[in-house]
């Protein structure tokens, strides 16, 4: 790993404040020797939180001191009109200013993506960035966008985020040209509302390798490598699958409780059961892109324990390292200039 490589990490944002989060900067260090972390809070508070932990601050992990906090509940435009000093506003900054390379918070999406926007700036060619995450199909992973920046896209912003949804799984998963497909309500071209048949010609005549329509079932069959929908489509979808997950992990719970014999078995499918947990462990896939921006954003999930932060933190070394944003400027360049869509 690049020993250059600094994050600076919203450590007051998110459901459960800076214990996850510094948690989960010592329990990254571990694993990227030479990474340089900086919390950004309440200096006292993080101090205190370390000393918990036994730990303390070096030249890997550092403290910035910000005196506010945006609330989980908090406008997006309230956050960035009055919390100017606040740990996601200072995290943000401190990228803006080149001190670090990206920033990660599990703090209020709507004022995360505002207050990114406004102080980074978005990249030439992009009208609207969007939330793209990684979710688990049956023979790997796909990437999905948008899923809830943006609730009444366009043909053409879904045009846009299947060339930076492309360009991310490209840079990350070393994809020459991995396949794209359009959210529908079925695979067949007459099938769909106005909006998606007019994204679908568009995507139809670039040189994106376009597959067509994908169901929804198809998204967890791994039918193509990006799956491209309205921010407010993906975000209904992304939580209907979290709930789905949730409901069939306590029916398997209350099944193997049912009686002795039920709970033998449950001890015979243990080993089962436990790797099937990993891989549709949802801290595994922690971390959704905000593309689009000139600068590296990762959002965490409110609720990320330590090791799902980690795993955010993880996301923003790799889209580091790989220089995801220069290389979606250069595929925005190379075809929606050429298909003047700017």
């Amino acid at each position: 790993m690049n020993a250059d490589i600094t994050i600076s990490l919203d450590a007051m944002g998110g459901d459960h404040g800076p214990e996850v989060v510094v948690h989960a900067a010592l329990m990254t260090l571990k694993r990227h020797p030479g990474l340089k972390l900086i919390l950004v809070g309440d200096e006292t508070v993080l101090q205190q939180t370390l000393t918990k932990l036994n730990a303390d601050v070096s030249k890997f992990l550092t403290i910035h001191h910000a005196s506010q906090v945006v609330g989980m509940d908090e406008k997006p435009s309230s956050a960035l009109r009055t919390k100017k000093d606040s740990s996601m506003r200072v995290a943000i900054n401190l990228v803006k200013e080149g001190i670090a390379q990206a920033i990660v918070s599990a703090g209020n999406t709507g004022a995360l993506m505002a207050t990114a926007r406004f102080v980074l700036k978005t990249l030439p060619g992009v009208d609207r960035p969007a939330i793209c995450t990684t979710l688990p199909t049956v023979s790997g992973h796909t990437y999905v966008l948008d899923l809830g920046a943006n609730v009444d896209s366009s043909a053409e912003h879904l045009f846009e985020f299947a060339v930076m949804g492309a360009e991310l799984a490209s840079a990350v998963e070393d994809k020459k040209s991995p396949t794209v497909g359009l959210l529908n309500i079925g695979e067949e071209e007459v099938k769909g509302n106005e909006q998606v048949k007019d994204a679908a010609r568009l995507l139809a005549a670039s040189n994106l390798n376009y597959i067509g329509y994908v169901e929804g079932d198809g998204i967890y069959l791994g039918h193509a490598d990006v799956v491209v929908c309205d921010g407010f489509v993906g975000n209904v979808m992304l939580k209907s699958s979290e709930g789905v997950a949730k409901m069939i992990s306590q029916f398997i719970k209350k099944e193997f409780k049912r009686n002795i014999l039920t709970m033998l078995s449950g001890l015979i499918a243990l080993p089962i059961l436990r790797a099937f947990k990993k891989r549709f462990d949802p801290r595994e896939y922690n971390g959704a892109s905000l593309v689009g921006l000139q600068g590296i954003v990762i959002k965490s999930h409110g609720g990320a324990d330590a090791v799902a932060f980690s795993n955010a933190i993880n996301e923003a070394v790799l889209e580091i390292e790989k220089n995801v944003p220069a290389r979606i400027r250069q595929q925005l360049e190379n075809i929606l200039v050429k298909e003047r869509l700017v």
